[in-house]
């Protein structure tokens, strides 16, 4: 027989969806992709099984993320997808779970009420909303309590945010739409102008995580990819350089750098000062870029780190938050949180 009940947060996260159960922890990391036959609307795979589908299917199945830049874009596959999820991580349930959820710093109310009825309708029997930067900050292991600054800069799939968290809420905030899916695209982009090739959307992620820097190596790396010739047409391998990566990365780059700098702009100044002296924490896939922590603290002057398993920071922080659901409750209800968008 199953559990009675269980309390569940969940990082639905634009490239990958991780769910936590309280009391055992992170028990399920897959893509956040499904596959879908169109003539049947009947799902062929969830996850993992649907990624490796991607850029690979024919004409009547389509592999898609119904979610992105952070929000939902298609919302009844996004419901069935949750409750897959919610199903394959607890197993039978007498009792609907109880969900947390994060979503990031700059979304609307509409998208908010989005992401609660699609859970709702997953199973949930009550749903909570938890920003990113929050639970990041808690599964980074800080005291977001404190009457002191926190900053943080969650480089996700969808959203890159960037805010200074102090007394438990966001002080100051910036949601940006650069992050982890817009490298990717951008790497499609340059490899097509530089060497005339057309790579797909496992390609450019495979190039970014395996000789994507945001600051040069000590010494250069090489990775062979493989693609469509747009001369020829035939398929083609070339060798593609981590200075490659550097050049076609550098917007992006920036944009993040700028954002770090406007959030630090129009943040109170006793604040500030407890930035200077802590640093800022760096959370999310995308902080494991090469370099992004060294150029960041090389632009601000700031000490700049990555926190322990920066992957999983949210979704340890959204779990931890369900034993402190009443207090989450009215820091997220309340309205002393000025959010620059």
């Amino acid at each position: 027989m199953g559990a009675l009940r269980a309390d569940v947060g969940i990082d639905l996260g634009t490239a990958s969806i991780l769910v936590y159960v309280k009391g055992k922890g992170i028990v399920l990391q897959e893509p956040s992709v499904v596959a879908i036959d169109q003539h049947t609307n009947k799902f062929l795979a969830v996850g993992e099984d649907a990624r490796k589908m991607l850029g690979r299917t024919p004409g009547h199945i389509i592999a898609i993320r119904p979610l992105r830049n952070g929000v939902i874009s298609d919302y009844s596959i996004t419901e069935k997808m949750l409750k897959y999820f919610i199903q394959k991580a607890l197993g039978k349930m007498v009792f609907k779970p109880r969900l947390i959820i994060c979503v990031p710093s700059g979304v609307t109310e509409v998208e908010k009420r989005a992401v609660i009825e699609a859970s709702n309708e997953a199973g949930a029997v009550k749903t909570y909303l938890i920003e990113e930067p929050i639970a990041a900050a808690i599964g980074a292991g800080i005291d977001i309590t404190e009457p002191t600054g926190n900053m943080i800069v969650d480089v996700g799939g969808g959203t890159t945010d960037v805010a200074v968290i102090s007394l438990g809420s966001i002080v100051v905030s910036r949601s940006i739409k650069t992050a982890g899916d817009d490298c990717d695209e951008i790497i499609t982009r340059f490899i097509r102008k530089k060497y005339n090739m057309m790579i797909g959307e496992r390609s450019a992620e495979d190039l970014k995580v395996n000789i994507g820097c945001a600051y040069p190596f000590e010494e250069e790396q090489f990775m062979e990819v493989k693609g469509r010739s747009l001369l020829t047409g035939l398929p083609l391998n070339v060798e593609v350089s981590s200075n490659d990566m550097l050049e076609a990365l550098r917007e992006p780059m920036q944009e993040i750098i700028e954002t770090v700098h406007e959030v630090l702009e129009i943040t109170p100044p006793e604040l500030a000062a407890d930035i200077s002296s802590r640093g800022i924490i760096m959370t999310g896939g995308g902080a494991l870029l090469y370099g992004l922590d060294k150029l960041i603290e090389q632009d601000t002057g700031i000490s700049t780190r990555v926190a322990e398993n920066p992957v999983e920071c949210v979704a340890i922080g959204t779990g931890k938050s369900l034993d402190c659901v009443e207090v989450l409750e009215k820091s997220i209800n309340n309205n002393q949180k000025t959010n620059y968008r």
